[in-house]
């Protein structure tokens, strides 16, 4: 019977294909591996992590070697006057000894000339430094650890952005793909009303017109094709994109699930389970934290600080230990900054300034997370309905189709009558296949708005 084809491809799936939720999991847990968006969160997170181990160092010794050669020419000098001192006195005592008979024994000085820089030096030492009171120490750890924890949690809501974006993209890519399928069946039921009508012409049973009308209808359909497949290649373009592979990389097909029987929930309880969950509002809360120990940070630079230095080493004109060479020092260092100008006080005002910001920012995403919410809410709960009306309108333009059909095998109905039923049940088909796929990617983007659903890979 002719119209065979289009009903065939509006049957459910094949069987052998896998359940939609089972391959979207699969899609998701590749695309959090391959994103490149993803990688370079990671990135983000392992740069917050190593800041982290930079700020626990500060607790630990500092050990450094530090060596030094100079050679020097010129400089002040510091003039000792040995002779001048001391050659009156040793002449008066050798003519004494000289009236005695005996040998003079005192000999004439030099005054003395000490440049001030040694024309050549060495200085290498071991440098221990071990701070034993810093307060802002222990707050820049804290600080960092809650910057970790918000970079964990940006990547979280990241990663559920991104396992949002290719469900809805593989919903496109599905809703092209069988959108295809009924045009390319709606194309070939008409290539058949074609040949029949230009036989019924040949043979003098109907006018041109008649066959004139079976053309265009097949080229309007035919074009239609054509774009339908243009679409699915970008949806499909789009998926592998997110995905991170070639853009032309096949897609494995699926069983859409079905809708039936979902309930909605509460919208009020959905706005609790988000808010709950979203790793929007765990990451502005880990900002904060590291705000106030910034606040903390900036009080305690005014507070005393208390180290422990210990050198060691050798020093002279050439490289050499043992005595005279040889050196060791151990100091306790206390500083404590009386005046600054001020400027502790601005990086005070300036760290609670940012404080308060992070407190208006979190109540600014409380009222978009509940925003996205409702809107989402909203759409599925229209989506499901529509989806109630399209199947009755798919069914009935099934059933006029059948009817048109056989009477046009019958030959007791006109072409317009026949070609009116097949463009209703094209329609009403592609109509179901959308509104199917909108259900789906609504329901897509309230998971994503209340956080709820696994992640295949722990995101912290």
């Amino acid at each position: 019977m002719i119209g065979a084809t289009i009903l065939i491809a509006c049957a459910a799936p094949a069987a052998s294909q896998e359940a939609f939720d089972t391959v979207v999991e699969r899609y998701v847990a590749e695309g959090l591996r391959s994103n490149l968006a993803m990688q370079s969160e990671m990135l983000e997170v392992g740069k917050a992590a190593q800041a982290l181990v930079e700020a626990r160092a500060r607790f630990f010794p500092e050990l450094s070697l530090e060596a030094r050669y100079s050679r020097a020419e010129g400089g002040r000098e510091i003039e000792i006057p040995i002779g001048t001192a001391l050659n009156p006195v040793y002449s008066t005592l050798n003519e004494l000894l000289a009236a005695q008979g005996q040998s003079p024994r005192f000999p004439q000085l030099r005054d003395e000339v000490v440049p001030f820089l040694r024309g050549r030096e060495q200085d290498t030492r071991l440098v221990l430094r071990q701070a034993l009171y810093a307060p802002t120490i222990p707050a820049a750890v804290r600080a960092q650890r809650a910057l970790l924890d918000a970079s964990n949690y940006r990547r979280m809501a990241i990663a559920r952005a991104l396992r949002r974006d290719i469900t809805v993209a593989y919903i496109d890519w599905l809703k092209a793909r069988n959108s295809v399928e009924i045009v390319a069946a709606s194309a070939e039921l008409l290539r058949e009303n074609l040949r029949v009508n230009q036989s019924l012409y040949d043979n003098g049973k109907i006018t041109e017109d008649l066959v004139l009308r079976a053309r265009a209808e097949l080229l309007a359909v035919e074009q239609q094709h054509s774009e339908m497949q243009d679409l699915a290649r970008q949806a499909q373009s789009y998926f592998n994109f997110l995905l991170n592979r070639e853009l032309t990389t096949t897609i494995e097909p699926s069983a859409p699930p079905t809708t039936a029987n979902e309930r909605d929930e509460a919208l009020e309880r959905l706005w609790a389970v988000a808010l709950a969950r979203r790793p929007e509002i765990a990451q502005i809360e880990q900002l904060r934290r590291a705000s106030a120990e910034q606040v903390r940070i900036a009080r305690q630079r005014k507070w005393p600080t208390l180290s422990l230095g210990i050198e060691t080493g050798t020093q002279g004109e050439q490289y050499r230990v043992g005595e005279g060479y040889n050196f060791g020092v151990a100091s306790l260092v206390f500083t404590w900054r009386i005046f600054d100008g001020g400027a502790d006080a601005a990086r005070v005002a300036q760290a609670r300034a940012a404080e308060r910001q992070l407190v208006l920012q979190q109540e600014e995403i409380a009222q978009q997370i509940r925003l996205e919410v409702q809107q989402a809410y909203d759409r599925l709960r229209t989506a499901r309905a529509s989806l109630a009306t399209a199947e009755a309108r798919a069914e009935a333009a099934r059933a006029a189709f059948r009817i048109a059909s056989r009477k046009r095998d019958e030959g007791i109905a006109s072409h317009i009558e026949f070609i009116d039923a097949r463009s209703t049940l094209t329609s009403a088909e592609l109509n179901l296949i959308a509104t199917r796929f909108d259900v789906l990617a609504r329901r897509a983007e309230l998971e994503y708005a209340t956080s709820s659903g696994e992640l295949p890979i722990d995101p912290i």
